[in-house]
């Protein structure tokens, strides 16, 4: 049976997405030898890794902006070179200031990562496919974190954390090259497509001419009910998911004394629960929706996500053995991946041809939860003596976003 030409633009967004999060948490697994080689205690790597999480946060409109208007082929091509050299140049940081500046440059360089997919999404994908690939999108950000754990442990201990920076800067130097070479912002431009899947998809889309556009006025983007609920749930769902990228590799290693190797290993099931609760989150959005109930295709998979998130966080605690913690914690993230596809369907639902800047501001406000949390942690466990505030704290705003996911309403897009 021939693929259809669309899924190929697929597999490139998938391997980018791979590829984001294997970048990204490299850095996790990097912090003891790099507090080690540039004298760092935790509260500074805590700014380490909270500086990416502030670049990203801050670039996540104007990159998403940016995609609308030259177009997803133009913008991934020009941030995954761009991040990709602030990768390597991590590798050749001399002292915390400088470490500081290129993780707060690789994060602006990542930010339109998400915003320029969704905007090729929309372009691209039928409505009734895009729970599906969302789900597999971000699937593949929690294989490459999953991925990077053990392998870029073996690759530090091999040839050292600066090399390590190096060989993952020139991967993305080669994803880059291939998406210029083989994507096109639109289908209708795109000379591989059959007549067939092209009217399919121009079909299928929500807006059939993508040359007339709708200016997005701002009273419209910030006064809709939708946007701020989707903006809200989405900080208190990445404070759950950033804990997993940024501490909880260093949380397994010293609270249960384990090796660098072995406890990369451990800090691989949540990732890989992850994964899974993206499969099931995006099947489940577009079999529902199939069935006619547009919202509550969107909203079911997202709150049963943040009640799983938030009873995962809480049993955590409560485990003696890495096994034991590491099972809930994988409930906790499988949970708050289920969120994912809803939270990007809703936001090309909502925007249409503005799905950059729409899921652009959504990315903002969910990674001013990732900043706080690669701070809250350190923070609160220093002031409290323990961890247990921090986990409380991620459970009760997963209650928080399940409770604004009952009020959304994706059908009636930005006017609600």
């Amino acid at each position: 049976m021939k693929i259809a030409r669309r899924y190929y633009a697929v597999l490139g967004m998938f391997l980018l997405s791979l590829l984001l999060y294997i970048d990204r948490i490299c850095i996790s697994v990097a912090k003891d030898p790099i507090a080690g080689d540039l004298a760092l205690s935790d509260k500074a790597m805590g700014w380490v890794l909270s500086a990416f999480a502030l670049g990203y946060a801050l670039f996540q409109v104007p990159s998403g902006m940016m995609a609308d208007r030259y177009g997803p082929r133009k913008v991934l091509t020009v941030i995954v070179t761009c991040w990709s050299a602030m990768t390597a140049l991590t590798g050749a940081a001399w002292n915390y200031l400088s470490m500081l500046s290129f993780r707060f440059l690789f994060g602006m360089g990542e930010a339109g990562a998400f915003p320029g997919m969704s905007r090729a999404i929309f372009s691209w994908i039928p409505l009734h496919e895009r729970g599906f690939v969302f789900g597999l999108n971000f699937s593949g950000s929690r294989l490459g974190a999953a991925f990077a754990l053990p392998v870029v442990a073996m690759m530090i201990e091999g040839i050292g954390w600066r090399a390590t920076f190096f060989v993952l800067g020139a991967i993305g130097l080669v994803w880059a090259l291939l998406w210029w070479l083989s994507f096109r912002d639109r289908p209708e431009d795109h000379q591989g497509l059959s007549d067939e899947e092209r009217a399919h998809i121009v079909e299928n889309r929500q807006e059939a001419n993508l040359e007339v556009k709708e200016p997005l006025q701002r009273s419209e983007w910030l006064g809709s009910k939708n946007m701020r609920l989707a903006v809200v749930q989405y900080f208190c769902s990445n404070f759950t998911f950033f804990f997993a990228l940024t501490w909880l590799f260093p949380h397994l290693k010293q609270t249960y004394n384990l090796g660098t190797v072995e406890a990369g290993w451990y800090a691989v099931a949540p990732f890989i629960a992850g994964a899974v609760g993206n499969w099931l989150a995006g099947g489940w959005i577009d079999r529902i929706y199939r069935s006619g109930r547009w919202d509550l295709s969107r909203k079911l998979p997202a709150m049963v996500g943040f009640a799983l998130a938030a009873i995962g966080m809480v049993a955590s605690l409560f485990m003696e053995t890495p096994v034991g913690a590491v099972a809930m914690l994988s409930l906790a993230i499988l949970g708050a991946d289920m969120t994912l596809p809803p939270s990007w369907t809703l936001c090309v639902d909502i925007g249409k041809s503005n799905s950059g800047a729409i899921s652009g501001t959504m990315n903002m406000a969910g990674n001013v939860g990732s900043f706080l949390t690669a701070l809250a942690f350190p923070y609160l466990t220093a002031w409290t003596g323990s961890v247990d505030f921090f986990f409380y704290t991620a459970a009760a705003l997963s209650v928080l976003a399940l409770i604004l996911w009952s009020r959304v309403k994706p059908s009636q897009g930005l006017s609600y």
